[in-house]
């Protein structure tokens, strides 16, 4: 067995999609799926010696709902550890060598459970879930001016359905059980990583109720310059402090495991996804960015230890914190709620494609989307708008417009959303980024890449391994003190192989498009509105008078009654 070797395990929580389709009075859920990662690192090269994953369901209760089982997230860990093990042993690796484990999670997915009995007590409410918008509404009417960035400068953050806190409203003003557990004092919340770091390291007997900083900093209950819970925040979202986790640093060990094959392993990393990807990407600078590509686009700017506030519809957040005695580093942060998810949406509600692979064959042989833009905001659209009412359209339509047009057009909005993000920060940093890093799992598509490229008219840089979050969690646990396996120093940071697209059009033909783009997302705001029918009936009865109703339909069977008795007189004369 190979034994001179130290090694991270790595676990990662991937949001592969989330897609809900209307049509009229249905709602259409897609069974689709998200995925445990596990995966595993050699501490000295960062080469990924052995992975394993388990897709878990979602459900969608309700429209605009989106919810996950935390018990099967759960299960799902136990047995990526169990088959990565077995895979280690078959490649004759010692699985003694693992030092320890990085968590990286969906940051504002918020989950209640009993600390006795260890049960959760409701799905979780995963992070772009809208059932929030009315909850919303009612606390923004006790802003003063209804203003949705009042608490910015303690947060970084704007009041939105996103964030951990709405959420965590909504389930103290809607579950009997959960008002019930606080009251009995008998209640804890925490985002996914909190749950996995609590159930792992004993559970109901003595597990570890933490998080770290970047996780804490996405709730709208966390001061970002304190680095504690906010007393005030906490009031005014009538949240009662004792249910939340401690908060540590983003690598320190937080407990061991307590069960399965990793038993005795520390846990000692800990990262929100997208911090976790700047991490993996090596963004230790002031003014290096990011942008994950997956169910949602995601892009971060390092801002050093200063923390930026954005003029431009951009949120301010903890990017990391390697050390209890390290300082913490801020990022800006501006979010797309649909990329993946918008080629998925094509295979799966359209069937345009049989495979999300496909669209790329597509795309690439239109090569224009002739003048067709597509606004993906099934959610609403998040940076720089956050417009709660947008809808997704499909515009610039003509009888010659197919199907490959339209796939071009959905990897370009993606592009063009990207580019707004970045617009904005370059304005609120003052210094225009020279390069884009990139990663996640839609960055294999070349001709998205390319597209990106071209739109930004800057070069895109992709690094060889796509999945850099993993990494990141990975380095964060074995930097850990008492751990001490992987050092972070940038001499000794291992180089990574890259891809490189270079803009291929000129800036005029790219600004002109970008200009139309622009226009199409105008049309798609103001489409929704909160205030929906109480039976969820669309029909075009439903705007109808009742009396009026009444009336027509005694026409209609006093007009049939003639008609049979006219029928049945003719017959009778044959």
């Amino acid at each position: 067995m190979r034994k001179g070797l130290s090694i991270i395990t790595s676990l990662y929580l991937l949001q592969r999609t989330n897609v809900i389709y209307c049509c009229l009075n249905f709602c259409v859920h897609r069974k689709l799926n998200c995925v445990i990662y596990l995966q595993v690192f050699n501490a000295k090269t960062a080469e990924l010696l052995s992975h394993h994953q388990v897709e878990i369901q979602q459900k969608f209760p309700k429209e605009g709902w989106v919810e996950q089982d935390p018990k099967e997230i759960l299960k799902s860990v136990y047995e990526c550890v169990e088959r990565t093990c077995e895979k280690l042993q078959q490649l004759n690796i010692d699985i003694t060598n693992i030092k320890a484990i990085g968590v990286s999670n969906q940051r504002e997915t918020t989950v209640v459970w009993d600390k006795i009995t260890g049960e959760p007590l409701y799905n979780a409410i995963v992070w772009l879930d809208l059932r929030t918008q009315s909850t919303v509404e009612r606390l923004l009417k006790r802003i003063p001016g209804n203003n949705k960035s009042f608490f910015k400068f303690r947060t970084g953050l704007p009041l939105s359905t996103y964030f951990s806190a709405v959420k965590l409203r909504w389930l103290l003003d809607n579950v009997e059980e959960i008002r019930q557990a606080v009251d009995n004092g008998r209640a804890m919340f925490g985002t996914i990583d909190s749950w996995l770091i609590w159930c792992l390291t004993g559970g109901k007997n003595g597990g570890v109720h933490c998080t770290d900083v970047t996780n804490a900093s996405r709730t709208m209950l966390f001061n970002i310059h304190s680095l504690d819970w906010d007393p005030e925040l906490c009031q005014f979202f009538d949240i009662p402090m004792e249910i939340l986790p401690k908060v540590r640093s983003s690598s320190e060990i937080y407990g061991l495991m307590k069960s399965g094959a990793l038993t005795g392993v520390p846990i000692s990393g800990c990262l929100g996804d997208q911090s976790a990807a700047l991490v993996g990407q090596m963004c230790f600078q002031d003014g290096q960015a990011k942008n994950t590509y997956g169910t949602g686009c995601f892009l971060l700017c390092n801002t050093g230890q200063k923390s930026v506030f954005s003029e431009h519809g951009l949120l301010t957040t903890i990017a990391y914190k390697l050390g209890r005695d390290k300082p913490v580093c801020y990022a800006l942060e501006g979010s797309v709620a649909i990329a993946g998810a918008v080629v998925r949406w094509l295979r799966d509600n359209l069937g345009i494609v049989k495979t999300s692979q496909e669209i790329e064959k597509l795309a690439a042989e239109a090569g224009t989307s002739y003048g067709c833009y597509f606004v993906p905001a099934f959610s609403g659209l998040y940076a720089p708008y956050w417009e709660p009412s947008a809808r997704g359209i499909i515009c610039g339509l003509t009888q010659f417009t197919n199907k490959k047009h339209i796939a071009f057009a959905a990897l370009e909005a993606v592009c063009f959303q990207t580019r707004e993000i970045l617009d904005a920060m370059n304005k609120d940093c003052g210094i225009p980024l020279s390069q884009l890093q990139v990663d996640g799992g839609m960055t294999n598509n070349k001709v998205l890449m390319q597209l990106q490229s071209d739109i930004l008219c800057i070069p895109v840089v992709k690094p060889s391994m796509p999945e850099t979050t993993a990494l990141g969690a990975a380095m964060a646990a074995g930097a850990a003190e008492g751990v001490g396996i992987w050092s972070l120093n940038p001499g000794d940071l291992t180089a990574v192989t890259c891809e490189r697209f270079e803009p291929q059009i000129n800036p005029e033909e790219s600004e002109y498009r970008y200009a139309r783009w622009k226009k199409a997302v105008m049309k798609s705001m103001g489409w929704e509105t909160s205030e929906a029918p109480s039976n969820g009936d669309t029909s075009i009865f439903c705007s109808l008078p009742l009396g009026f109703f009444i009336m027509s339909s005694m026409v209609m069977l006093i007009g049939a009654k003639y008609v049979s008795d006219q029928v049945l007189e003719h017959m009778g004369d044959a």
